[in-house]
């Protein structure tokens, strides 16, 4: 099995790394993560990995590629400045429309140009992301491009991965990538402490809870 493994960063790539070599499965990372925005954070995440990577030993493809108004305009396409509803709605599914295919799609095009047959994602180790429509965009392209998808729950090691990554001093993130997902994380961590002073639990679904009954 020749492998690539689309990688959205360091910490996230840690078990992900492991648990294939425990599989004797050796991958190659690919970066192509053009959501990532301010230049700030694309940097320090892209820089995190490929000192990871050289430390790890594995073999690392970068697609270097910034691009602010390419990626806005592509989440935004089509929707009317006017219409409120519209844009929530594009904002709720931007992940599963957008930012995904774009990034994957890519890494499928690397992997059938240069003789890889198997690709999965790092994405699948994340509690956080949209897993059941990663799989679905991941199947759809396999077939698309003739390339096996591997698919593996990496969220299993969530815990395991994470402490790792700190352990080893990696550049921890705060939000997924994009600027949108920036802002949703600030509003996130404002309610939150908004909840810790009325003795609530700040998780991920009380913060919903609170938001929608505002």
């Amino acid at each position: 099995m020749k492998l690539l493994l689309h990688t959205c960063c360091a910490p996230c790539s840690v078990y992900c790394i492991k648990k294939l070599r425990e599989e004797n499965i050796e991958p190659t990372l690919f970066w192509y993560n053009p959501n990532i925005h301010p230049y700030s954070e694309y940097k320090a995440r892209r820089d995190c990995l490929k000192e990871y990577a050289k430390k790890k030993n594995v073999k690392l493809v970068l697609e270097d590629d910034y691009g602010l108004d390419e990626f806005v305009c592509g989440v935004l396409a089509g929707v009317d400045g006017e219409n409120a509803d519209e844009f929530l709605k594009t904002m709720l599914t931007r992940c599963e429309k957008y930012c995904y295919p774009k990034r994957f799609r890519k890494a499928f095009e690397y992997a059938k140009k240069n003789g890889y047959d198997t690709i999965t994602t790092t994405l699948l180790y994340s509690i956080y992301q949209k897993h059941d429509e990663i799989i679905k965009i991941m199947q759809e392209m396999s077939k698309e491009y003739g390339v096996e998808f591997l698919y593996c729950d990496f969220r299993e090691g969530w815990r395991e991965g994470q402490d790792e990554a700190r352990a080893a001093g990696l550049y921890m993130q705060k939000y997924c990538g994009c600027i949108f997902s920036e802002e949703e994380s600030g509003i996130g961590r404002e309610i939150g402490r908004k909840l810790k002073k009325q003795g609530i639990s700040p998780t991920n679904q009380n913060v919903r809870k609170f938001i929608a009954e505002s």
